[in-house]
């Protein structure tokens, strides 16, 4: 651990914490930078070139939204991890550390002894987080997956419902990579947690599988009793229309919904208002009375129908629904809507939200001074702990530049370094 103060260390929750990132992209960095936000010291490992992400769109050499997205408030060393002369590095790295984080592409880890079989027994109080694309086991165990092959394989781009050109396609959010990210970081401080009473470390894994899975979780409950014939009949008949070349378009139309005919078609869906869309969810009974007060209607669903029966009912209602949102702005709706405690709003693109009054009120946003970019408006840490607990990091350091303070952290001196430096081990900026 960092030496850090007894009143910095009562306040943010992971002070004094050594974290020793090898990632890239999105899940184990954006994890390093929840960590980072709450007090850990953060090095970042990254390959000579740097990460991947450096490279998409440059604002600056080396700087992109990619990277500034989830990599503040940590410090960069790259390090070529085949070469042999690495391993003095990473042994220095590993002594003083009390997380590592890695997303290595299947059997890489065990390849550069980074993974917690080869490290538990040097380092007993060493926590080790991963993160796979399917998990350790099974038949797709050594298979690599990024967000949007991993939202394919589990049904989350399906049950997203964009569609273009007839086939499902993904949007702009890695849904999957953040989830898996804030479940690697719950994960790493239930481990400290659980250090703290027992004194041993341990291993987090974490996998973009799961974590599209658990974006599902409405949805992923099956009564075998009620739905599993009904899911054996489905899978049969999508392998038909598989095999017969039927569009996605037609194979969704027979996989059933968590939601019932009156969610799916009234209650928790968008209106077109007579200037804009508006998102209304109300899932409780209250809640539609309630929006049916506020529309002037009835639902007068008739008892003991079938689903096929309700279906039909709420089709009806729904165009009357539809009619009646038609007629006024989304302006006029939102303060009839708010009166009565309606859940609903006009849908915003995402820039919009930079300058929205009620992020804003309530600091979602900060606005990081960069050194070669000027102003830049991120996120703020998307939890609040009393005393400062989690405070939004600096740019990390130019690419290299931190290459020779570490280093000498580290206990390398000036020579060493040259040494290093010429050998292509590592280098400086």
């Amino acid at each position: 651990m960092s030496p850090t103060s007894s009143s910095e260390a009562s306040s943010r929750p992971f002070a004094g914490i050594e974290v020793v990132e090898f990632g890239q992209f999105i899940a184990v960095p954006f994890c390093a930078q929840l960590l980072a936000e709450g007090g850990a010291r953060v090095i970042k490992i990254e390959a000579l070139e740097g990460d991947p992400v450096r490279q998409l769109s440059p604002l600056v050499p080396g700087e992109t939204r990619h990277f500034l997205s989830r990599n503040r408030g940590k410090r960069s060393l790259p390090l070529d991890l085949r070469h042999r002369r690495a391993k003095d590095v990473i042994e220095r790295l590993l002594a003083r550390a009390d997380v590592i984080l890695t997303n290595f592409r299947p059997g890489l880890a065990e390849e550069f002894g980074l993974d917690h079989a080869s490290l538990a027994p040097r380092f007993p109080r060493l926590i080790v987080g991963s993160v796979s694309a399917f998990g350790r086991r099974g038949p797709d165990a050594r298979l690599a997956g990024m967000d949007l092959v991993v939202p394919a394989r589990t049904g989350l781009m399906a049950s997203l419902g964009k569609v273009e050109d007839g086939v499902p396609a993904t949007g702009e959010a890695p849904v999957a990579d953040y989830v898996c990210a804030l479940s690697l970081a719950f994960g790493i401080a239930s481990a400290l947690l659980r250090r703290e009473r027992t004194g041993r470390g341990g291993e987090v894994e974490a996998a973009l599988m799961m974590a599209a899975l658990v974006a599902q979780n409405n949805s992923m409950v099956r009564v075998e009793s009620v739905d599993g014939p009904e899911h054996a009949t489905v899978r049969a008949r999508l392998a038909a229309m598989r095999a017969a070349g039927r569009p996605f378009a037609e194979q969704d139309e027979i996989v059933p919904s968590a939601r019932t005919p009156g969610m799916v078609n009234v209650y928790y869906r968008t209106y077109a208002t007579k200037d804009d869309v508006v998102g209304v969810a109300c899932v409780s009974p209250g809640l539609q009375r309630a929006f049916m007060e506020v529309l002037g209607l009835v639902d007068d669903a008739p008892r003991g129908a079938d689903r096929a029966g309700l279906e039909r009912h709420y089709a009806g209602l729904a165009e009357r629904c539809e009619k009646v949102l038609a007629s006024r702005t989304a302006a006029e709706w939102k303060p009839i809507f708010d009166k009565r405690g309606v859940p609903g709003a006009a849908v915003r693109f995402s820039a919009e939200l930079f300058d929205d009054e009620q992020a804003r009120a309530n600091g979602f946003f900060h606005d990081l001074p960069h050194p070669a970019l000027g102003p830049v408006r991120v996120l703020a840490p998307p939890v609040k702990l009393d005393g400062g607990g989690f405070q939004p990091g600096a740019p990390t350091p130019a690419f290299a530049s931190q290459t020779r303070a570490i280093l000498g952290e580290l206990g390398f001196d000036a020579p060493a370094i040259d040494a290093l430096l010429a050998a292509k081990v590592t280098r400086a900026g």
